[in-house]
């Protein structure tokens, strides 16, 4: 039995600095009878500036490329286009990483170990207006609004896993070493840590931060 070929096809923006992962789903988009790769580029300027040429119906972008970041290619496009439709496709998927990508404006959240009928329904979906995120990346997220760190608190928490003292992290946020022992007095409250290194390693396991 024949594909019966629709009138018109989604018309896909592909953002990945990595050519071999966007030839294979240009590859797997172009056996599809309604969709088709209209450019693909490996940066964020890039995305945004074929976005304003081709104005396609969907982007599929990576959170970690070298420019603007995922995150901030999503704000950009949001803040100059307005509703677009965005789905990240990305090997980081810690709660952070996923909490981040839908405040910013994403639609959909897929994980590249996935297989590739994941990203293909996610675009189908997103295209139709709703959102994709599936449950093992949704429970990711769920770790981490569980606990609900402040900006600030993540800001710390962050430093300190990087090896800072409160006085080196008071000297870098330009606060005393007071209000940075009250910081991680919240932060192993709201963690249910015994101590720092306890606060680190479940941040880690739930997707809070993401050490590089």
């Amino acid at each position: 039995m024949e594909k019966v070929i629709p009138s018109t096809k989604i018309r896909i923006l592909l953002v990945d600095d990595h050519m071999v992962l966007r030839m294979g789903v240009m590859t797997a988009a172009s056996d599809e009878p309604d969709m088709e790769v209209i450019a693909d580029v490996d940066n964020g300027q890039q995305a945004i500036e074929a976005f304003r040429k081709h104005r396609p119906d969907l982007v599929v972008l990576d959170l970690r490329m070298p420019g603007f970041t995922g995150i901030e290619t999503i704000t950009r496009l949001r803040e100059e286009f307005g509703d677009v439709r965005i789905i990240v496709f990305s090997n980081f998927a810690r709660g952070e990483d996923v909490y981040q990508a839908l405040k910013a404006g994403a639609s959909g959240f897929v994980v590249k170990e996935m297989a590739v009928d994941r990203l293909l329904d996610a675009i189908r979906r997103v295209h139709r207006g709703e959102q994709y995120v599936p449950t093992e990346v949704a429970s990711r997220m769920g770790e981490r609004l569980l606990v609900q760190l402040s900006p600030r608190e993540l800001e710390v928490l962050r430093l300190v896993a990087n090896g800072f003292s409160n006085k080196e992290i008071a000297a870098k946020l330009n606060v005393v070493e007071g209000t940075i022992k009250i910081h991680m007095t919240n932060i192993l409250s709201k963690l249910r840590a015994a101590d720092r290194t306890q606060a680190i390693i479940l941040a880690i396991q739930r997707g809070i931060i993401d050490i590089p």
